[in-house]
């Protein structure tokens, strides 16, 4: 589902009001409610909206447990640590237990074997059932990559693992990143792209011919769940179908 507002203050909004509707239900119908954030700059504003009324009283905290899509193998005090700028901007402003937060890093720990714990705690948290989150946050930058599903990379291949730890050449760093079948199991993904940088992408994820090996975003096509497209007008700008 795509849909466009007027600018980055008004996408934020109806985010943070889907947030707020996906928490809601999932605790009625399950009794907790279980989100992947997403890094960068694109939910920054979000964050800072869900950490204030009305949403903050809106939101069932304490049935809440927090994971990550992805995120660059840092310390939680890096300035480039996902996990550190929601905390900063979101998750240290709201009563959610500090037991029920996820960050993707662990001290003297190797990145493959972390991820693989990672995996073991999603397993563990799902239990019988499948894992699936009832919100995904995602991002998408302007050479269509989503969490830490990269272009040309071999995870984007991945069939099998939940979680997945490699060494990323371009930034010379590792990433560990949820895997395209996990996310495609959410029962809701949001999509939060503004800027008229991500113009190109964007029409070539949505419109243009599927080659996600070059746009991976292509690949999160979930069988059941909802993909909400939270776009500004600037990023829409060379849509032809806007709805």
């Amino acid at each position: 589902m795509l849909h466009i507002f007027e600018d980055k203050a008004h996408l934020s909004k109806a985010a943070a009001e889907l947030f707020v509707q996906t928490a809601r239900e999932a605790v009625q119908k399950n009794g907790r409610f279980t989100v992947a954030l997403t890094g960068g700059s694109s939910p920054v504003q979000l964050y800072s909206l869900l950490a204030q009324q009305p949403y903050l009283e809106q939101i069932p905290w304490q049935q809440t447990f927090v994971f990550w899509g992805d995120e660059r193998w840092v310390p939680l005090t890096d300035d480039r640590s996902n996990a550190k700028m929601a905390k900063e901007t979101f998750l240290n402003k709201v009563p959610v237990p500090q037991e029920q937060i996820y960050p993707m890093w662990k001290d003297n720990m190797e990145p493959e074997a972390f991820a693989q714990q990672y995996e073991q705690q999603l397993q563990k948290h799902f239990g019988q059932q499948a894992p699936e989150f009832d919100l995904i946050l995602l991002g998408m930058g302007d050479d269509g990559h989503t969490a830490s599903l990269f272009p040309g990379t071999e995870v984007l291949h991945e069939e099998s693992h939940l979680v997945q730890a490699y060494y990323l050449e371009p930034q010379s760093m590792y990433r560990i990143t949820l895997t395209a079948p996990l996310i495609n199991q959410a029962k809701a993904i949001c999509f939060l792209t503004f800027g008229s940088n991500k113009a190109s992408a964007l029409f070539e994820v949505l419109e243009g011919e599927r080659n996600p090996e070059k746009y991976p975003s292509q690949l999160i096509k979930p069988q059941h769940g909802k993909v909400h497209w939270f776009v500004d007008e600037n990023a829409a700008s060379l849509l032809a179908k806007k709805q």
